[in-house]
């Protein structure tokens, strides 16, 4: 029970110093090329989807524009858990090359290269659109 407190404690002193996406734009003073959205469901066991969205959609005003997206998860140490890969597809997302729009991601909950599944815990995930990182959010696996 202690390692529960001592890992929520982690949680929490983490998200503390996450950067947030309006503080990063106005520090950059460039509207983001992307937005990460909450994984659903949440918690989950054994798989969840990552709504994501890159370019400005609906409208979409480069339509012709690709964009360059990575999505990675993450456990708590900051070690590579999984590349989720485009719902619908078996690209993963590691420099998948998307036009503008919505898209949802597919995690299955197995740990890369390994086929096992993850363990229950915290874990984060991450958006890159055009090689900038955008968003960080997390996720909670439940056994």
């Amino acid at each position: 029970m202690k390692r529960v407190w001592q890992a929520l404690g982690l949680v929490l002193a983490l998200t503390a110093f996450m950067p947030r996406e309006s503080q990063a734009q106005s520090a950059q003073g460039k509207k983001p090329e992307g937005t990460l959205r909450q994984n659903y469901p949440n918690p989950f066991n054994p798989e969840t989807k990552i709504p994501f969205s890159v370019g400005d959609p609906p409208t979409c005003s480069d339509a012709g524009k690709q964009y360059r997206v990575t999505l990675k998860v993450y456990n708590l140490l900051s070690q590579l858990v999984a590349t989720p890969v485009l719902q619908g597809s078996a690209t993963p997302l590691d420099n998948a090359t998307v036009p503008c729009g919505d898209y949802v991601a597919y995690w299955d909950g197995k740990v890369l290269n390994t086929g096992r599944e993850a363990a229950s815990g915290v874990y984060y995930y991450r958006l890159e659109v055009n090689g900038v990182p955008l968003q960080l959010r997390k996720m909670l696996v439940a056994k």
